[in-house]
């Protein structure tokens, strides 16, 4: 055995695989999660948009991805070099810690995966499949591992020059696909019928399905992120189970309140908003500060998910409203709840800390979330310019399952488009098909 070999820990990488498992496994639940919030016409769709994400993302990644965002700083705290590429020089005995290399590159591999899918929510309906799959990587490059590399890398500017604090993605996972959901959702208009027609989940149970699922690969996000089987990882562990369940109350509360019915959606995002918050300060906060994180978010987000509609912009299935907002408030709340038994030494300004440490978190969600909206607006532009990023309104309109992947859902979603009962649907998909 080498002497790298040596200092890997089994029982941290016993825990970091799993915890990896956990969190590939939270993009299939995010599949379901927004696959049962859309209409039944584009329920495959919706789940292929985020299924394709995780070969594309993982193809960039290791290709050049984890060299860029974790490779040794070159400009500045900016981004990292390409010592690594194609895992170049990343054997079985390389250790980062207490675990192999290949694992930390492989959970964080996770991460960049379902950032990239959670901004499929705010185009769901009306975006050209084949556009997506040109987005996806290049904003992978251009977007994510930049903030991966300021936020976690060695070197950013984020946590080693500003002394911004995120410990398992606010800023690069949570603010950055809020961020730039936004603006592909400004770059493809708003969905034929917005405001207009009624667009409700059409299978309530996928949704909470998938909810359950994302909860459950939370745990490995947020202790996962410890990178060790230790005090801390259970610290997180058990803030991320106390902010999801805040957050579900308090989305209830206020659907109880403003609409009379709390609802099985409103549950559903109210626990993901929770963790959403969570995630940033997991690491930084006591019991009681996740507990108020978590209902903050519920709170807020269960209001903030209706802003599209006063400010005319479509982000169909509330990326902006609960991942923006919700990463915007875990991440700020740090500056106030952090506590020196978890960060190890920096504290919050309930805690005697001052305000410092929230102007600097401050600093990281503005200029995070600015370079997320601008590139990826840019990205957007150019794709639509070269390519067309939104559907044509006849696929838009018939649905995106038939007329992209020759495919429905439900066989219903076929007789609905005029087949007769008994009648085959290969012909009719085949002709969508060949029109697309």
């Amino acid at each position: 055995m080498s002497l790298a070999a040596q200092g890997i820990d089994t029982g941290d990488t016993a825990w970091l695989l799993a915890a990896t498992a956990l969190v590939l496994l939270m993009t299939p639940g995010l599949a379901l999660f927004y696959g049962g919030m859309v209409r039944t016409k584009s329920v495959l769709n919706m789940l292929m948009m985020s299924f394709v994400s995780i070969a594309l993302v993982t193809v960039v990644w290791l290709a050049a991805g984890y060299s860029l965002a974790f490779g040794d700083d070159t400009f500045g705290g900016l981004i990292g070099n390409l010592k690594h590429a194609g895992m170049s020089g990343l054997g079985p005995d390389s250790v980062h810690g207490t675990v192999p290399t290949l694992l930390f590159a492989t959970f964080q591999l996770t991460f960049a995966i379902i950032t990239a899918a959670l901004i499929s929510g705010a185009i769901a309906d009306r975006a050209k499949f084949g556009a997506w799959l040109v987005f996806v990587p290049v904003w992978a490059l251009l977007v994510y591992v930049p903030v991966a590399h300021w936020v976690w890398g060695p070197g950013g500017w984020v946590l080693d020059k500003l002394g911004a604090l995120d410990f398992a993605g606010g800023l690069p996972v949570e603010i950055t696909s809020g961020a730039s959901g936004l603006a592909l959702a400004l770059v493809l208009g708003p969905r034929l019928g917005f405001k207009k027609d009624a667009m409700r989940p059409h299978n309530l149970p996928m949704v909470v399905l998938g909810a359950g699922l994302l909860w459950f690969g939370w745990f490995g996000f947020n202790a996962g992120s410890a990178l060790g089987a230790n005090g801390l990882a259970a610290a997180a562990f058990l803030n991320t189970l106390a902010a999801g369940c805040t957050g579900l109350l308090g989305w209830l509360f206020v659907e109880q309140k403003r609409d009379g019915h709390p609802t099985t959606l409103g549950a559903a995002s109210g626990a993901v908003a929770g963790l959403v918050a969570i995630t940033p300060s997991c690491g930084s906060v006591s019991l009681l500060g996740a507990l108020v994180v978590g209902l903050a978010a519920g709170v807020v987000c269960s209001y903030a998910v209706g802003w599209k509609f006063r400010l005319n912009y479509d982000d169909s299935l509330d990326v902006v409203g609960v991942h923006l907002v919700g990463g915007v408030i875990g991440t700020l709340l740090i500056g106030v709840f952090a506590v020196k038994e978890m960060t190890g030494g920096t504290e919050g300004l309930l805690y005697g800390g001052g305000l410092a440490q929230l102007g600097k978190q401050l600093v990281a969600v503005v200029a995070v979330g600015a370079y997320a909206f601008l590139v990826t607006y840019g990205i957007g532009k150019l794709i639509d310019k070269v390519l067309g990023f939104r559907a044509d309104e006849e696929h838009e309109h018939t649905g995106l399952d038939l007329t992209v992947h020759a495919e429905t859902a439900y066989d219903h979603g076929v007789l609905g488009h005029g087949a007769p009962v008994g009648a085959s649907s290969v012909p009719s998909a085949q002709k969508v098909k060949s029109q697309a």
